[in-house]
């Protein structure tokens, strides 16, 4: 019996490397013109970093993280918790009194597989840490649009909200529980546990029941101070001002607990029910809760595979792959050596080509060159090594060219 891939994850075969390859290629190129530098961080954190930043009371840390050494560590569910961390320890507030920080990473919670969800899965993301100026809010959502624009999806449907400071959440919460508790024998299972843990999570609820039950429930927004609704209307009047449409979701809310202020999702409808391509906002507390100096910051990251659904659903054309320059067919175990040789000796000098492993027939390492759409192919048994020639021949049209055998290497293959 084989063995198998663990439930809820993949293998990433050449082809779809290919295609990743250049998506994180032109996603870099795109951060880049924004001046965003790339982080890295390890692969798992100590337990206690995700428990103090994003909730013990949230579906991921509760459910969904994969621990191990008694608890000690965890893989990393997320990827701005241990951004902060690095940005902290590392004293990168010294350097610069902003950060503008991009990753490609790898993430791992344990969770039901379904499309676009997986128990690993790859992401990318950006964090400002350092500024609190409503134009990075808008800097940040550009980013992320730009980058689908780039990919040339356009189908999409961006939301925004605004969720305020934890003291004004506090007395919305109050009403909110007060409303509900009228209705808790209606409310799906997975609200009625989150009533008394995390009832702001009811908000983002797809359960028909639960949406019918919140059409007339308190509204956060009108919890939140002339300051913080100050900052919203300037956030989305620059929104207008670049042309960037935009809907107000006031039950937009992200699932974990360090989100702050302004919050906000682009979705699309070919991703099916979980339709988030990408998601963020502000957490102007999470550096303070992880030891350092209250420092504002903001940020969002974006599924590949979820992004690579959409593509695949928009027909995107990824480029082609690299051609083979040549194929080199041997005779003879002479010939087989020195192409060995030669082939290492091209590559050297950045040149592309192959040549046969399996110690075939001639036919078939012509049918071989064939099938990897060569762009040449040279001939060289004994007798070629004997005589120093070899013609070099191209596959498109037929027409071949003698060359010397010990100047294969310096040849510029452009028989025209």
């Amino acid at each position: 019996m084989l063995i198998q891939k663990p439930k809820g994850t993949f293998d990433i075969l050449p082809k779809e490397a290919g295609q990743r390859r250049h998506i994180l290629e032109k996603i870099r190129k795109t951060l880049s013109n924004f001046n965003y530098s790339e982080i890295q961080t390890p692969t798992f954190e100590n337990t206690s970093l995700f428990k103090r930043s994003i909730g013990e009371e949230t579906d991921v840390v509760s459910k969904e993280m994969y621990s191990f050494n008694d608890d000690e560590f965890t893989l990393r569910p997320e990827m701005t918790a241990p951004v902060v961390r690095a940005y902290l320890e590392n004293s990168m507030y010294n350097e610069s009194p902003v950060q503008k920080l991009f990753y490609f990473s790898n993430m791992y919670r344990h969770e039901r597989p379904q499309a676009g969800r997986y128990r690993e899965f790859s992401q990318y993301g950006i964090e400002v840490i350092g500024s609190g100026d409503f134009t990075v809010d808008v800097e940040v959502i550009a980013v992320g649009l730009q980058i689908l624009n780039d990919f040339g999806i356009r189908d999409i449907k961006t939301k925004i909200n605004n969720i305020g400071t934890q003291q004004e959440r506090a007395l919305f919460i109050d009403d909110l529980k007060k409303y509900l508790t009228k209705y808790l024998k209606v409310l799906s299972i997975d609200s009625r546990k989150r009533f008394e843990k995390n009832p702001l999570r009811i908000l983002d609820s797809k359960d028909p029941s639960d949406n019918e039950v919140l059409e007339n429930a308190p509204v956060l927004y009108e919890y939140l101070s002339k300051e913080t609704k100050d900052f919203f209307s300037n956030v989305l009047d620059l929104l207008k001002d670049l042309r960037i449409k935009f809907e107000v979701d006031y039950r937009l809310v992200r699932g974990f607990d360090y989100y702050t202020s302004t919050t906000f999702e682009v979705i699309s409808d070919e991703l099916g029910s979980q339709n988030a391509i990408f998601g963020g906002g502000r957490y102007d507390m999470l550096v303070e809760q992880l030891g350092g100096k209250p420092t504002p910051a903001i940020g969002f990251a974006c599924g590949i595979e979820r992004l690579m659904i959409v593509l695949d659903k928009n027909e995107y054309e990824y480029p082609e792959k690299e051609a083979l320059k040549l194929f080199i067919v041997s005779i003879g175990e002479d010939a087989k050596k020195f192409v060995l040789k030669t082939a290492i000796a091209l590559r050297k000098k950045n040149f592309k080509c192959e040549t046969d492993m399996l110690n075939r027939s001639v036919k078939s390492q012509m049918k071989e060159a064939n099938r990897l759409n060569a762009e040449y192919v040279i001939v060289i048994g004994n007798e070629e090594l004997e005589s120093n020639e070899a013609k070099l021949k191209r596959m498109s049209d037929g027409i071949e060219i003698d060359v010397s055998v010990d100047k294969i290497y310096e040849l510029n293959y452009n028989i025209d």
